[in-house]
């Protein structure tokens, strides 16, 4: 079932996500073609989902590496992991906000036919679509700032140049929009046939709203303090996800390109195999509290530059060996060429089949690398970290903060064996390392380093880069060291958003103008969203 459907979402695609009436009308006057008596709005859901999930190299090429949980000395990775714009790569800034967009008309779309179908029987489709679109606008709001939220979608309307809300309003819409949305989820009624994260479970779906709500109060918990702890403990008071078995992922279809893995089918690019390694900052953090994960997710490469490149070879996974490459060195001969860096450890091989990178610690191939391997979207390990330092706060969420702490970690630790059987960590080796690893809460600022450095490892490892990137700049932490590399466009300090869709200045001039004259220091990588503080 999920082969098919997946198989099929290539085709939607191209046909749904810019519907206009005298395309539809078009389709209606052809007998082949889907018309809106017959057509499904389920299937939107699973396009829109996809589409979402599967983002690749916008991931890879700016926050993986820029967070220092991936590494690079390939120059196509130089705008993340040396915070330069090299060529026209820049593009790929604007694409979250392109594609997400899209995403989101999608779903409005979706909701518009669920309507006219028939209201009462789409009644959950409907709510789980303003869940999906606040899940949208989040990612696209935290990475560009000020944007379209209320005129997002609407351009069957005739909405054609959108105007940006501010973001503190974009929030404040958000919670209220997942706490209706939840209200109408309803039992009694039919659940979407087409979801591609729960197959319809309601019960998950709840859980999911409230863990989303949960992470957007989260978001404020420095510019709004006050609002994020009334919408945190209401969230948490809700029922957020309980356990791993709730993880939102998406398993995708390694049987065709559309639906296959985006990061591990960029990854899977020989450039991209041969040089793009862990980060010595992820690595080196592991490495420090013996943790578990360090021995599933990290191989070194068979000696050799054609044993580095050949894909079909599995590498030492023995974590007493896992090194990382640190960030900010290329392999140009200067004098950023990693073999100056410090602690260079050589390569293996010789001669022509010598390899530079040989003895820095790659992503593990079967695991990471499956072209039908999972993407995740929201997990419980997210989540009971959020509440550990809700807790911290003095929030009214149940539990300690120390407890939170502890089930995240170990949902963190569990939820491996979910990229693939070989990533499985026993658990004996699990309770080992909780035992090992109890929140110290000598001082709050302590706690909050612990609580949020185990959240970009966990986001991190399961190659949720993106919000690994959100929650860094929310909480601070772990603490990293930006890389001041030559020509970098943001005078060595680790990017905070990034740039709008260039052809917004064209297209939706006034609008995109007055939303840059909001933010601090214009349309740059270094400038601060309104939550960023």
């Amino acid at each position: 079932m999920k082969k098919q459907l997946l198989l099929s979402l290539a085709f939607l695609l191209s046909i749904h996500f810019s519907c206009s009436k005298a395309e539809l009308d078009k389709i209606d006057t052809d007998p082949t073609k889907s018309t809106e008596e017959n057509f499904d709005p389920n299937y939107l859901l699973s396009a829109a989902q996809l589409r979402f999930a599967n983002k690749g190299y916008y991931q890879l090429l700016y926050p993986s590496t820029m967070m220092q949980l991936l590494a690079s000395t390939y120059y196509y990775y130089n705008n993340g992991d040396k915070y330069i714009n090299v060529a026209n790569f820049t593009d790929y800034q604007g694409r979250v906000f392109d594609e997400g967009y899209a995403e989101a008309s999608g779903i409005r779309e979706m909701q518009r036919l669920a309507k006219d179908k028939d209201p009462v029987q789409y009644t959950n489709l409907v709510a789980i679509g303003d869940l999906m679109f606040v899940l949208f606008l989040q990612r696209i709001t935290d990475m560009y700032g000020d944007v379209p939220y209320q005129d997002a979608g609407k351009g069957r309307l005739g909405i054609k140049y959108p105007v940006y809300d501010r973001q503190e309003e974009i929030y404040s819409a958000m919670l209220s929009d997942i706490e209706l949305a939840i209200k109408q989820l309803n039992p009694e009624l039919p659940s979407p046939t087409a979801d591609l994260f729960y197959k319809g479970d309601l019960k998950k779906w709840r859980k999911f709203g409230y863990s989303l709500m949960l992470r957007v109060a989260m978001r404020l918990s420095k510019v709004d303090p006050e609002k994020a702890r009334l919408w945190t403990e209401k969230a948490a008071a809700g029922g957020t996800f309980a356990d791993i078995s709730d993880n939102a992922f998406i398993s995708m279809d390694a049987s065709n390109y559309s639906s296959q893995n985006g990061i591990s089918l960029a990854l899977r690019t020989l450039s991209d195999y041969r040089e793009v390694r862990w980060s010595k900052t992820l690595i080196d953090q592991l490495k420090r509290t013996n943790d578990p994960r360090l021995s599933v997710i990290a191989e070194i490469p068979a000696a050799g530059f054609a044993n580095n490149n050949n894909q079909n070879l599995a590498g030492n996974s023995n974590p007493e060996l896992q090194r990382g490459l640190p960030n900010g060195y290329d392999l140009s001969g200067g004098k950023t060429d990693i073999q100056f860096a410090p602690e260079y450890p050589g390569g293996t091989g010789n001669e022509n089949d010598f390899a530079p990178l040989g003895k820095y610690s790659r992503p593990r191939t079967a695991v990471y690398l499956k072209l039908g391997g999972p993407i995740f979207i929201l997990t419980y390990a997210e989540t009971e970290l959020l509440l550990s330092e809700a807790a911290l706060r003095g929030w009214a969420v149940n539990g300690t903060a120390a407890t939170h702490y502890q089930n995240g970690l170990k949902g963190a630790l569990q939820a491996t064996a979910q990229l693939d059987p070989l990533a499985n960590i026993p658990t004996v080796d699990i309770d080992s390392y909780l035992k090992a690893q109890p929140l110290d809460e000598s001082t709050k600022e302590k706690a909050l380093e612990m609580i949020n450095t185990q959240y970009w490892i966990s986001t991190g490892t399961m190659f949720n880069f993106i919000e690994a990137w959100f929650n860094w700049k929310r909480s601070g932490y772990p603490v990293l060291k930006p890389i001041n590399y030559p020509g970098n466009v943001t005078n060595g300090s680790i990017p905070r958003r990034m740039i709008y869709l260039s052809t917004e200045i064209l297209n939706n001039t006034e609008n995109y103008k007055a939303a840059v004259a909001r933010l601090p220091g214009g349309d740059v990588l270094s400038s601060r969203v309104w939550w960023d503080q």
